[in-house]
């Protein structure tokens, strides 16, 4: 994901994409309190460690999670940041800038074809 301070449609879809999972969503809750590694967060969700892992792929190339090494273990927190790439990716849905919509800008070529 780009660290932009704006997210594209693109950035925006792979948020989405990342917080569609009840699972992702449970990690998620976990690492905003404190940091887990794989191991902990397999014990305290129920789920496989595999699939803890790829789940926390999915989480980090979103830009949600970062990892820490801690000697042998790879410790994972919520990323600095998380927070507020949600919301902005929020708004930019709810809330798009004047002439970022897609029927806008058809619109208005359509009209000017017509003039």
């Amino acid at each position: 994901m780009s660290r932009r301070t704006e997210p594209g449609p693109a950035d925006t879809a792979l948020l989405f994409s990342a917080m569609a999972s009840e699972s992702r969503l449970r990690i998620l809750q976990l690492l905003a309190g404190e940091r887990f590694c794989v191991g902990a967060l397999s014990r305290l969700t129920g789920i496989s460690a595999g699939a803890v892992s790829q789940h926390l792929r999915v989480l980090k190339s979103a830009g949600l999670v970062e990892p820490q090494r801690r000697g042998y273990f790879i410790h994972y927190r919520l990323a600095p940041g998380a927070g507020r790439l949600l919301s902005t990716a929020l708004k930019s849905v709810i809330h798009p800038k004047k002439g970022t919509s897609p029927c806008a800008t058809r619109s208005r070529s359509a009209s000017a074809r017509r003039n």
